[in-house]
């Protein structure tokens, strides 16, 4: 009792029988920098401020909704070395589909891809809005957006779903993504490969897209990284939210849609006395006045909608047309798709669980499908030792994730991702945990302490199978204290020196039967 006692009396000290105990910090919150249709709450901007989320409705309802593409309709290249990435056979020819310029925007697809595969709470980082013109991907507001996560301790991992728009130049944000992440230490990135739609294996083509990348992204910190390929053909967008208002406006649909039922309907929609002949019956739409809409010469969305419907009803070739661009739309970048399965596999199994042999949601198919021997050059390289995860398709299986590398493959301490993400959580949690016996004395009461703190918290963690070992002492081990982990010099200068071992469970990737015949015995 530290008060003096003076005054006769009985007086009660109440003293702490039990160690501090260390919370796990969580494990599996992704950070998504990109662009949104709005960013603000309560009439404030929230532009490059990282905003926590917990559903797909509170995106919804802060950063807006879906960006709507268009597409021209152009001849097929006749330059080999710059082919068509998307081509339709349109009334018999072959003809190259292509974005608008700055029409390829993947945020908002990424996260209802996300949430479809079992993601929670994240953060958002809307770096520039799309509410009124398409919007320019500039690395410059990505990096910014980057940069004010280092204020943020909560993400635990780190998505660019739009980095891959801007071509080669994506691998330069890859790269401040993984120096972002060593310097945190608490969060890893995952990443995207450009041009992954393609079906580029290793030794497949002259343009090689995996060995571009292992080449560009660099040899720095790449145990905080890892990357996933090929890119998916998913159901996210749905025939529902294609119209002709997804095409180039330029485009002349009389030109393209030949059907006669199809030409009367365009002819009756482009003639403006049919416009005004239905004021009346749309004289209570919601966005503008048929009266107002027949003085501009626009159009009303009920008299867009029956367009669209009778073109439907009347034009296979429109028909095929929109199912084709709703196919260009799905082929999306699989990150956003990982990170929902890190949440998913975290909160069923735990963060040691390899996050790999599990299947992804809202996908039809890879859009480029790896054999076995094809994964080999992906899983394991000897030249540059960065490996790339596969998501294949097996029959009567469906898509799986088949690898949980990170892309430091080849180091044996940390080539797979669910040892460095339960590493990261360890180690968080126990730094959180520590802060509070700063300043406290440097003595063997503290010592004996913060080693039960730790030990209980690892013995949970060994229960639950994230460490190997038959048993407490052979799967960790906590050490402190004067002459064995700390000389007189460190106390002297405030030092507290902590050693703990673990031995983390690793994921069995090679599984090896032997077989051999043996005599009868009987």
């Amino acid at each position: 009792m530290a008060k003096t006692l003076m005054t006769p009396g009985v007086y009660i000290d109440e003293k702490n029988a039990f160690p501090g105990s260390v919370v796990e910090v969580a494990t599996a919150v992704p950070a998504f920098i990109g662009y949104t249709e709005k960013a603000t709450r309560s009439g404030k901007s929230l532009l490059k401020k990282p905003t926590k989320i917990k559903s797909f409705k509170d995106y919804i309802e802060l950063f807006g909704g879906a960006f709507n593409p268009q597409f021209s309709l152009n001849p097929k290249s006749t330059d080999a070395e710059k082919p068509d990435k998307y081509l339709f056979t349109l009334n018999g020819t072959e003809t190259a589909i292509d974005y608008l310029t700055n029409h390829e925007v993947y945020m908002f697809n990424s996260i209802r891809l996300f949430y479809s595969n079992g993601g929670g709470a994240c953060y958002i980082v809307s770096v520039g809005t799309y509410a009124d013109a398409p919007v320019a991907i500039d690395k410059p507001q990505i990096l910014e957006g980057l940069e004010t996560l280092k204020k943020e301790q909560e993400p635990t991992m780190v998505l660019v779903p739009d980095a891959v728009k801007l071509g080669d130049g994506c691998y330069d944000i890859y790269k401040q993504v993984l120096a972002h992440c060593n310097h945190m230490q608490s969060r890893v990135g995952i990443f995207d490969i450009y041009d992954g739609i393609e079906e580029r294996i290793v030794g497949n083509s002259d343009v090689d897209v995996v060995t571009k990348f292992r080449e560009k992204i660099g040899s720095e910190f790449l145990k905080y990284g890892a990357t996933y390929y090929p890119w998916l053909e998913t159901s996210i967008v749905s025939k529902q939210d294609l119209t002709f208002e997804n095409l180039d406006p330029s485009i002349d649909l009389k030109t393209i849609l030949l059907e006669t039922d199809a030409q009367e309907i365009i002819k009756n929609y482009n003639n403006p006395a049919a416009q005004g002949a239905s004021e009346d019956a749309t004289a209570d739409d919601a966005d503008v006045p048929a009266t107002e809409a027949a003085a501009t010469g626009e159009k009303t969305d009920t008299e867009k909608t029956n367009f669209h419907l009778g073109l439907l009803a009347t034009s296979p070739t429109y028909v095929n047309l929109l199912e084709e661009l709703r196919r260009i739309i799905n082929l999306m970048p699989p990150s956003a798709a990982m990170a929902g399965v890190y949440t998913m596999v975290d909160n069923n199994r735990g963060v040691w669980k390899s996050p790999a042999n599990v299947s992804v949601n809202d996908v039809i198919k890879p859009s480029a499908n790896i054999t076995h021997d094809e994964q080999e050059n992906l899983n394991v390289d000897a030249i540059s030792g960065k490996s790339i995860n596969a998501i294949r398709t097996f029959p009567g299986v469906g898509t799986l994730v088949w690898g949980g590398r990170t892309l430091d493959g080849n180091s044996l301490d940390w080539r797979y991702i669910n040892v460095r993400r339960t590493m990261i959580m360890l180690e968080q949690s126990i730094k959180l945990a520590l802060r509070s016996y700063v300043f406290e004395p440097n003595d063997a009461n503290t010592w004996v302490t913060v080693k039960s703190m730790i030990d209980n918290y690892l013995t949970e963690k060994w229960k639950q199978g994230a460490l190997a070992g038959s048993t407490p002492e052979d799967a960790f081990s906590v050490n402190i204290g004067l002459g064995n982990t700390m000389t007189s010099l460190d106390i002297l200068e405030g030092k507290m020196l902590i050693s703990v071992k673990l031995a983390i469970v690793r994921p069995a990737e090679f599984i090896v039967v032997s077989f051999e015949q043996q005599m009868q015995k009987s």
